[in-house]
């Protein structure tokens, strides 16, 4: 009969308890191990143990962390390499004089000509906000795009180029802007960034387009 069964032996509680078998955290870590085996005398020996690959908010032993980490790198080279490849101006023809003036005059005149939106393009470039035009031109792109799996592409990549926080080109939105898009994105369409379309269409038209009225004409004058 058992030993334990026959003189009723209970173990204490504390060896009753669930043992933890998550990760260890570094303070914690033990840094000697007991090894040897048979007969002879145990000797203490240092030990390497693999460290959970976890993130630096959780001790989480799945790999989910670093997997969207990764997905996010992939996601931004792939983006990089198509805004890349894009072309830097539009195609369009020669403008007139008469044109060329009428840009000085009337910044709707100027959005609306191909060749004006390349000249604005090139002057907000100096400025460092050039990602104005180019958010106002993926949205007028975006309302072409007939092809719905494409057009939500797009809509995604409009949002993580100039609407997401964490971008190097994000444009200057407010906040009840960014919350229309916010619920829009869940279920994008081709008009999900119109307000936000014409809020930086009005901040290019109060803030950049004067100074470069007043560098065109310079550009006359002299």
């Amino acid at each position: 009969m058992c030993f334990r069964k026959r003189t009723g032996y209970r173990l204490p509680d504390h060896f009753n308890a669930k043992i933890y078998t998550g990760p260890i955290p570094a303070d914690r870590e033990p840094s000697m191990v007991r090894s040897g085996g048979g007969g002879a005398p145990h000797q203490l020996a240092t030990a390497t143990l693999p460290r959970p690959n976890a993130c630096c908010f959780c001790w989480c032993c799945c790999c989910n962390c670093s997997w969207s980490e990764e997905q996010r790198r992939s996601r931004r080279r792939a983006r990089d390499t198509r805004l890349e490849s894009s072309p830097n101006c539009e195609a369009c023809a020669k403008p007139t004089p008469e044109e060329v003036r009428q840009w000085a005059v009337s910044f709707d005149q100027l959005m609306r000509s191909p060749a004006g939106r390349n000249t604005f393009r090139e002057f907000l470039r100096t400025e460092y906000s050039e990602e104005n035009m180019l958010f106002w031109l993926a949205c007028e792109d975006l309302k072409q795009e007939l092809n719905t799996s494409a057009m939500q592409e797009k809509a995604r990549l409009i949002y993580e180029d100039y609407v997401s926080i964490l971008s190097p080109k994000e444009v200057s939105l407010d906040s009840r802007v960014r919350e229309v898009i916010n619920k829009k994105i869940v279920e994008p369409t081709p008009h999900t960034f119109e307000d936000a379309q014409l809020q930086i269409y009005t901040l290019m038209h109060r803030d950049s387009y004067p100074s470069y009225r007043t560098v065109q004409k310079q550009g006359h004058t002299t």
